[in-house]
């Protein structure tokens, strides 16, 4: 297909499509004149997976470009390429690690990883966005005095993994591994809304269950 079938194909302007060759986000066509080249269903899909990482990710280019750089390397395998993918994420404010809430918090989500016995995730703790965010999230509330023990986190990494089990089942209906890429980093970022909605639903919903029908009745 040509450039503009390609933009109209995927709803990427033209101009978008361009800066994303010139940034080599995008391989180059195949050349068939001096200023037209031809482009196929690889650089369709590519198109997809760059436009969710910047478009709906919010990821800088130039971090997109290591992520698809790196997604290439044939040396990782499929769960490598999908941790890349969604790593590459914006995942909030680092942790300063001269804090002594901040070191206290690393050693309640060191504690509470150990006791779900997820392995992996202490593994890769040190190189994970999504643990240096946790830890800052849960020295924030232990500044301000609120529950952030192990067992007042521990539901909600229980909730956590049913999610993720939620996560990788939609991601597996789709067919080829640059497919799975794409949604997983679409579906991340698209379903985090979702959640919270339906979190603050629930809430009202509970809310309403254990004190509203108290003061009707009173």
């Amino acid at each position: 297909m040509r450039l503009a079938e390609l933009s109209r194909r995927s709803g990427i302007p033209t101009a978008t499509i361009k800066y994303y060759l010139r940034e080599g986000l995008l391989p180059p066509g195949r050349r068939v004149t001096a200023t037209q080249a031809e482009y196929d269903d690889a650089h369709l899909q590519r198109l997809r997976l760059v436009r969710a990482l910047i478009q709906v990710g919010g990821v800088p280019v130039a971090s997109a470009r290591e992520v698809l750089t790196a997604l290439e390397d044939d040396s990782l395998d499929h769960n490598s390429r999908l941790g890349t993918a969604v790593w590459a994420l914006p995942h909030g404010p680092e942790p300063s690690g001269d804090d002594v809430f901040q070191e206290r918090a690393g050693r309640t989500v060191d504690a509470l990883l150990a006791r779900l016995g997820w392995d992996s995730a202490q593994e890769y703790a040190a190189e994970s966005p999504a643990h240096r965010m946790l830890v800052t999230a849960v020295a924030a509330l232990a500044r301000l005095g609120y529950p952030c023990a192990v067992e007042d986190l521990a539901p909600y990494a229980r909730a956590g993994h049913q999610l993720a089990v939620t996560d990788l089942d939609l991601i597996e209906r789709y067919d080829s591994a640059d497919e799975q890429l794409e949604a997983a980093v679409a579906l991340t970022v698209l379903y985090e809304p979702v959640l919270l909605a339906l979190r603050r639903i629930a809430q009202a919903q509970e809310s309403h269950r254990r004190y509203g029908q108290r003061s009707t009745e009173e």
